[in-house]
């Protein structure tokens, strides 16, 4: 079938960490990312975004940058009446109210991705999500092999250790063995969205898990002031892991992001904690020594 035309649109994947869960700004109830078409007019790409975000969703974008371009054909069933070719963006901001006309609202990442989370162990989804890509493994008929390597590297089987950074690789996997709504299945494990709107969540959350290991992008999503707990929740949240809290806390004192703040806070249980804040001093290019936040389960 030929495509009768093609047209640019940009979305974004507008995360925030509130009360310890990294959440996503969607519009449609949830069903979608935010998005509107490219327009000559816009000065450039992310100053056009900045204005759909805040026209659909009535929320102020800080951090923004650019993520993957989305042109593959079949992305949706409507393709017949024209290619969309989406320009993705990442944005980190601090969560409030979305007043927009789109019916925006804030979901959690894990809502879409419940295999994901493995804060509190390795998720109850699992196991059926292992067992249903056995047998999807099991029907192949050429190149043997293939498919269980690629299970077992996606999802850490058979020696493999899970990776925290390839939500897309998993995701990617379940579509291709049919176990996903987007994919055509009944039912399926995660909410679903309309088109490739969760690829493409999945692709920004493998971005900010990569990120967070080598720039501070983390204080994006931080208050102006916080306690080293608060910091190192917001991590665990982003990565879906337990951190190690000593390994956690040396390595953010050997980086000198932080200073305190000479005030103090108190946590859970009614401990009085030190507050600090990001040293803005630093650079926001900075690598972090090239070294990685500690992402051992404690």
């Amino acid at each position: 079938m030929l495509i009768a035309s093609a047209h640019a649109e940009l979305i974004a994947v507008l995360t925030a960490v509130t009360d310890g869960a990294p959440r996503v700004m969607t519009v449609r109830s949830g069903e979608a990312l935010p998005s509107g078409p490219f327009e000559v007019g816009h000065r450039s790409l992310q100053s056009g975004l900045r204005e759909w975000i805040e026209s659909e969703t009535g929320h102020p974008v800080g951090y923004l940058e650019q993520l993957y371009t989305f042109a593959d054909r079949d992305r949706s069933a409507k393709e017949e009446e024209g290619r969309t070719i989406s320009i993705s963006y990442l944005g980190l901001v601090r969560e409030q109210a979305a007043p927009g006309a789109g019916r925006p609202g804030w979901h959690g990442w894990y809502e879409y991705f419940p295999w994901e989370d493995w804060r509190s162990g390795p998720p109850a989804c699992l196991e059926v999500i292992v067992e249903a890509l056995h047998l999807w493994v099991a029907q192949e008929r050429s190149r043997k092999g293939h498919r269980q390597r690629r299970l077992d590297f996606s999802f850490g089987l058979n020696g493999m250790v899970w990776n925290e950074d390839l939500v897309l690789q998993r995701y990617e996997l379940m579509y291709e063995a049919g176990l996903v709504q987007e994919a055509g299945a009944t039912s399926g494990m995660g909410q679903p969205m309309f088109a490739d709107h969760r690829r493409i969540l999945a692709t920004g959350i493998a971005r900010l898990r990569a990120k967070i290991k080598y720039r501070p992008v983390v204080f994006e999503l931080m208050p102006e002031s916080f306690t080293l707990l608060q910091l190192q929740r917001t991590v665990e949240a982003l990565a879906g892991l337990t951190l190690h809290k000593p390994n956690f806390r040396r390595l953010i004192d050997q980086q000198q992001l932080i200073e305190e703040t000479g005030v103090m806070a108190s946590e859970t249980g009614g401990r009085p904690a030190k507050l600090f804040r990001y040293r803005h001093a630093v650079l926001e290019e900075r690598a972090l020594s090239g070294s990685k936040l500690p992402l051992a389960r404690s």
